[in-house]
């Protein structure tokens, strides 16, 4: 159960009611992640402002190994169910390469040095060092990518942080960080 309220479409804020709209067109559902988020009609904005800027930069399949592999560095089983489910059916990212990501890695060069430099970011709380920058611009991401890549990866932690702290009821195909990839 979740330990922060998870408002019915009826029952959020008014304010938040356009923004669920615009999930529940994009998604076709509205995820309890969101409804709790539409507790506060200004941080469901942030979010899918951040979440839609973020979507004309790195593409689909990069967001989503990215979130899986934060998802599972920080013990988020609500945002790895629902980001494992998104990237099997949306991203079309295979079974095989889901498990590589929640290890921090993928079968794709260019896409496993930007997983591993998320995860350092996220683990280290971005005291990387030079080498991890060097490693993830060898694999031909440019500076501003490099900046994509750390606001992933804190998007990511801010959703962990939303779903962690309010127990969020999941509501897809679970998923536990617990248990092995």
């Amino acid at each position: 159960m979740s330990r922060i309220t998870v408002p019915s479409y009826e029952t959020a804020p008014v304010a938040s009611q356009p923004l669920l709209d615009a999930v529940k067109k994009q998604l076709g559902v509205i995820p309890n992640s969101f409804r709790v988020l539409a507790l506060s009609p200004a941080a469901l904005q942030g979010l899918l402002g951040l979440n839609g800027a973020l979507a004309k930069a790195l593409d689909l399949k990069t967001r989503e190994r990215i979130a899986i592999a934060i998802a599972q560095s920080n013990d988020c089983d609500y945002c790895l169910s629902a980001h494992s489910y998104i990237g099997l059916n949306l991203a079309k990212i295979d079974e095989a390469e889901i498990a590589l990501n929640r290890q921090g890695a993928s079968a794709e060069p260019k896409a496993n040095a930007a997983v591993a430099f998320a995860i350092k970011v996220n683990d280290e709380r971005g005291k990387v060092s030079d080498a991890d920058l060097a490693a993830v611009r060898a694999a031909g991401y440019t500076d501003a990518q490099i900046v994509e890549i750390i606001a992933v990866v804190a998007e990511n932690i801010f959703t962990n942080l939303i779903n962690i702290v309010a127990g969020t009821e999941i509501d897809f195909p679970v998923v536990h960080a617990a248990e092995a990839a």
